[in-house]
């Protein structure tokens, strides 16, 4: 069984949105073995400036973000973008500063995603939870094709007893949330979203399960405009099911 101290950065919309998220996300953790912290001064990781051309305010949240978690052993973050934001895109920000940029790079090693964390570091697949349902899975995209995250949480969803999974024909499509995209270019945003709804409710699934929170809310607000009864899930609610 591990053991050991964690420090959960929940990410403003699992904070400010979907608190139940982080609460699962620690209550697998603990149960698991770990000690889960909560730095309350904790922010944001600084994506949605810098998604947005302001590099300058996205370094004074960096900053903030390192200066809270600067002696964390490990961070676990319940979000694949959030995580791609510090470990691929921090180094950018201070590509020009030798000292910090060093910092951020002992800072990156970790710095995990849930789902990596409990296969990469617990070395746990099977958390001992049990959902009696059917459920398809979204591949967000800043987990899958920033840090290659797909079978992953597969491979923790298969352990869930009575959850069966269905694949969708758009699993790897992005669902149009893309931060600020979705408020920039809406028309777009909610095209694809349509897009993805449509093959959802082409599976059996009854639940629509991924690690981003955001793709999440942008999915279930879809499915409700659609008049659907399928709802969301983030894995880690799922496997803090018993």
């Amino acid at each position: 069984m591990p053991n050991g101290r964690v420090a959960l950065f929940a990410t403003c919309i699992v904070d400010q949105v979907f608190p139940r998220v982080g609460l699962a996300v620690a209550d697998v953790l603990e149960r698991i073995g770990y000690t889960v912290d909560f730095p309350e001064a904790q922010t944001c990781c600084g994506q949605p400036a810098f998604n947005s051309g302001y590099r300058e305010e996205a370094g004074r949240v960096a900053r903030h973000f390192l200066k809270v978690f600067r002696d964390a052993d490990y961070v676990v973050v319940p979000s694949g973008s959030c995580t791609s934001m510090i470990t691929h895109h921090y180094a950018q920000i201070f590509a020009d500063d030798p000292a910090l940029l060093a910092e951020i790079h002992r800072m990156e090693t970790r710095v995990w995603e849930f789902s990596k964390f409990l296969l990469e570091v617990a070395k746990v697949d099977d958390v001992g939870a049990s959902f009696d349902g059917a459920v398809t899975y979204h591949d967000s995209c800043h987990a899958l094709r920033e840090m290659g995250v797909k079978s992953g949480p597969r491979r923790l969803l298969s352990k869930v007893r009575g959850l069966t999974l269905h694949e969708s024909e758009t699993a790897e499509e992005c669902c149009g949330f893309g931060g600020t995209f979705s408020v920039k270019f809406p028309d777009v945003s909610g095209g694809m979203a349509r897009t993805k709804i449509d093959s959802i409710l082409k599976t059996p699934a009854k639940f629509v399960v991924s690690i981003d929170s955001s793709c999440l809310m942008q999915l279930e607000g879809a499915l409700r405009r659609a008049g659907s009864e399928v709802r969301t899930m983030h894995l880690a609610e799922v496997l803090a099911s018993r």
